[in-house]
C-alpha cells in the first residue's frame, strides 16, 4: 500500500530524514521506533504532507529553508507533490501527537469536524464506531473538548481520525504524556483497529506495550534506520532490549 523510498528531508542545512526507505502494506500494523527527536514526527508529518504544505508556506515568505528528496508511493502512486487535503481523500490520515483537538467546540462536534470530507450517512456511522470503541466520549458528547483531560483529548483526536474513514491511519506517538490507565485504553483501542483490518503505522518512543502488537517495525536514531524486523526479531534484539525494555 504505501512505499517510502530513499526519503531525505533537510531543514536548512540540519538533516532530519536521512535515505529512509519503509513500506507497509494492506492490513498491516507497523511501528516506527525512536528516542525524542529522532525524526519520527518529522517522517509522519512528511507522509501525510504537512512538510510539503510547510515547504510552500515558508517558500512564500522566504524563511525556512526546507528540502525533501525521494519517493513516498500509494498503491504505486508518487505522492510526494500532493497536497495534505488529497492524501486524506486517497485515505491517508493523520492522528497528531499531543492530541490537537478544536477546544472551544463539543466532543461530538469534534468528531463531527473530522468527517468533513465524508456523507452524512459515513459520518454518522463513523461516529457510531468511535463511540463504541471509546465509551468514555459517547458519555462525554456535549462536552466542550477543551475540559477533557489529556488522555480523554487523544481519544477524542484518534476518534476524528477514524471519522475520516482512513485506508491507512497514521498515529504519531499517541501514548505521549499519557497516565497508564489511558495508556491501557489507547493501546486496547489500536489493538482492535488493528484486528479489524485498518492499516496502521505508528510512531512511538514507548515501545514496550506497542512492540507486541506489531506485524513489522523500524527503529530509527537521528533520521536513520537501525534496525527493521517482525516484532518478535525486535523484541529478541539485544540492543531493541536494551534501548526499550531495560534488558
Amino acid at each position: 500500500m504505501l512505499e517510502v523510498k530513499n526519503l531525505m528531508v533537510f531543514f536548512e542545512n540540519a538533516l532530519a530524514i536521512n535515505d529512509l526507505s519503509l513500506e507497509v502494506k494492506a492490513g498491516e500494523f507497523v511501528g516506527i521506533f525512536g528516542s525524542n527527536s529522532a525524526g519520527k514526527t518529522t517522517l509522519m508529518n512528511t507522509i501525510a504532507g504537512l512538510t510539503l504544505h510547510k515547504q510552500y508556506r515558508e517558500q512564500r515568505k522566504g524563511g525556512e529553508r526546507i528540502t525533501i528528496v525521494g519517493k513516498i508511493l500509494l498503491d504505486g502512486e508518487d505522492i510526494m507533490l500532493i497536497k495534505p487535503d488529497y492524501r486524506v481523500k486517497k485515505g491517508i490520515v493523520l492522528c497528531r501527537e499531543r492530541h490537537p483537538v478544536f477546544k472551544d467546540n463539543t466532543v461530538h462536534e469534534n468528531l463531527l469536524l473530522g468527517g468533513y470530507l465524508r456523507n452524512g450517512r459515513e459520518v454518522k456511522e463513523s461516529i457510531e464506531f468511535v463511540y463504541d470503541l471509546f465509551p468514555a466520549l459517547d458519555r462525554l458528547k456535549g462536552r466542550k473538548s477543551g475540559l477533557l483531560s489529556g488522555g480523554e483529548q487523544e481519544m477524542l483526536a484518534i476518534g476524528m481520525a477514524l471519522v475520516a474513514r482512513p485506508r491507512l491511519l497514521l498515529m504519531d506517538e499517541p501514548l505521549l504524556g499519557l497516565s497508564p490507565a489511558m495508556q491501557q485504553e489507547v493501546v486496547r483501542a489500536v489493538k482492535r483497529l488493528s484486528q479489524e483490518g485498518l492499516t496502521i503505522l505508528l510512531s512511538e518512543q514507548y515501545a514496550r506495550p506497542i512492540m507486541p502488537l506489531i506485524d513489522r517495525g523500524y527503529v530509527i536514531e537521528n533520521g536513520t534506520l537501525i534496525v527493521t524486523g517482525t516484532g518478535e526479531e525486535l523484541m529478541d534484539n539485544p540492543e531493541v532490549k536494551a534501548a526499550y525494555f531495560g534488558m
